[in-house]
């Protein structure tokens, strides 16, 4: 039991740390898997690809500090998975609360109800 209790009071005091991000880490995208076995289930990718950012309107440089994988490597092999995560990509930034980073607020960045009302969200981020 003891282990367990260190294991708990160590996820929560990650979860504190990294407050208000998501504790699961950054946005993944949804990719299917390589072997002819395997290709018709899904699952977590290692990041967007630059299209899939392009796609949505988010900068490369900035995903990243948003909470958004970027895969450089990754390359789209069909539409229909780009607009798929495109999509996943477009509601994630629809849902986003960004906080200002000093006292004066940027373009861009949310309102002082939003931030104030902000929770953390615990689990798989989308």
């Amino acid at each position: 039991p003891a282990r367990n209790k260190r294991r708990r009071l160590a996820r929560a005091a990650k979860a504190k740390a990294v407050f208000p991000r998501p504790t699961a880490g950054p946005l993944r995208p949804v990719v299917h898997s390589s072997s002819i076995r395997y290709n018709m289930k899904t699952r977590a990718g290692r990041g967007f690809s630059l299209d899939e950012l392009k796609e949505a309107g988010i900068p490369v440089k900035l995903a990243p500090t948003i909470g958004v994988a970027v895969d450089w490597r990754r390359k789209n092999k069909c539409l229909e998975s780009l607009q798929e995560n495109a999509n996943r990509l477009k509601a994630y930034k629809a849902k986003l609360i960004l906080f200002p980073r000093k006292k004066t607020a940027k373009a861009g960045d949310s309102s002082a109800t939003d931030c104030a009302t902000a929770t953390q969200y615990a689990g798989e981020v989308m």
